[in-house]
């Protein structure tokens, strides 16, 4: 009995020298220096853009349109452009995402080869870089005889396949965060395994699967790799006005504008990074409230 104390006392003494050694605190030190430099770079750059574009936060900004003069140009028709393809992308992505994750928690066998593939083929494809999917989604307009490829729909399908394995993968873990006991209680009053997922797994998982949702958008919303690589308009005079409709995008504008010599497009682009960055913070927002709010307590 002494020795067995003696034994724990000296494992907890040797794990806490672990945990102070030299090494850890090396690591902890880098850990956040690296954390403080990357918040000061952060803070640093979203001061500029404040500074250099609070002054062209004006109601031109989203009534006019691109112009050679930056003292006449807006960023209208890239406003509109982003809200019809995040919300063509949202249409398709979150209802597939979705009835994927939990096709592949609820109802897979997770013993047969296939599936164990199509899961790790998900967790892999969500650390693939964007372009990637921009060549992906280009190669299939191309083989399905698409000729203008930059179009709304076109776009929006880039940016499914970019944030499609975010929301499975999101969506998974909600569901797999539902406790076990619900599903067998709903199973013993004699409820069919899909209307035990339907009446009770699935509301029960809606917080976590429109936080994971939100913030795959938001990501998606960013993004301008994929869809200049369909070709989409850096300079657009129109509203777009349909998913086959030309189009270009908040962070597509803001590329235009900080390759122009002109100062005040330099405004117009710090401008525009504001309404983008404002943006953010509003979807980010909703998710934490959602999942605040809504979260249950097992």
């Amino acid at each position: 009995m002494v020795s067995t104390q003696t034994l724990k006392a000296s494992d907890l003494a040797s794990s806490g020298r672990g945990e102070r050694g030299v090494k850890s605190l090396v690591f902890m030190t880098l850990l956040w220096l690296s954390l403080v430099i990357a918040i000061l770079f952060l803070m640093t750059l979203i001061t500029n853009i404040l500074l250099e574009g609070f002054a062209r936060l004006t109601p031109a900004l989203f009534t006019e349109y691109p112009a050679s003069d930056p003292d006449r140009a807006g960023a209208r028709p890239a406003i509109l452009g982003s809200i019809w393809v995040i919300a063509t992308t949202a249409v398709l992505t979150i209802p597939l995402g979705v009835a994927a994750a939990i096709h592949l928690e609820e109802f897979a066998d997770k013993k047969r080869w296939h599936n164990r593939f199509i899961e790790l083929n998900v967790q892999n494809l969500a650390a693939v870089p964007s372009i990637v999917y921009g060549l992906l989604a280009l190669a299939f307009l191309s083989a399905i005889g698409v000729q203008d490829k930059n179009i709304v729909i076109g776009g929006a399908f880039a940016l499914s396949l970019l944030i499609l394995p975010v929301i499975i993968i999101a969506t998974r873990e909600a569901i797999r965060s539902v406790p076990e006991e619900i599903r067998q209680g709903s199973l013993a009053l004699g409820a069919s395994q899909w209307q035990t997922v339907w009446r009770n797994v699935l509301p029960s998982a809606v917080p976590g699967i429109a936080t994971g949702s939100i913030l795959a958008l938001s990501r998606a919303i960013g993004e301008a790799a994929p869809l200049l690589l369909l070709g989409a308009l850096v300079f657009v005079s129109f509203d777009p006005n349909g998913l086959l409709s030309g189009f270009s995008t908040m962070p597509i504008q803001i590329f235009n504008w900080t390759g122009r010599p002109q100062e005040g497009f330099h405004e117009l682009a710090a401008a525009t990074s504001i309404v983008l960055l404002v943006l953010l913070v509003v979807m980010n927002g909703i998710a934490i409230y959602i999942r605040n709010h809504f979260q249950t307590r097992w």
